[in-house]
C-alpha cells in the first residue's frame, strides 16, 4: 500500500525511549510520553504510532497526483 510508513524502530532505555527513522535518531521520548507510546505500540500498528510520534505521516491535506 502506497504511503504506509517503514522504516522506523525504537529503542527503550530504562524511562526513556529513542525512535529511529532509517537508523536516524527522530524522536526521543521520556516519562509519561514513553509510558503512553509503549502502550500504542502493543495496541496499535507500531510503524504508524511512530510516524505520527515523529510527525512523519500524511495530514490527509495532500494531493494526489492523477495519472492521465
Amino acid at each position: 500500500m502506497a504511503g504506509t510508513p517503514s522504516g522506523f524502530a525504537f529503542e527503550v532505555f530504562g524511562e526513556r525511549v529513542e525512535v529511529r527513522h532509517h537508523g536516524r535518531p527522530a524522536a526521543t521520548l521520556r516519562g509519561a510520553t514513553a509510558r503512553r507510546f509503549l502502550d500504542d505500540v502493543e495496541r496499535r500498528d507500531a510503524q504508524q504510532v511512530m510516524a505520527r510520534v515523529t510527525g512523519q505521516y500524511k495530514h490527509g491535506n495532500e494531493r494526489v497526483r492523477h495519472r492521465p
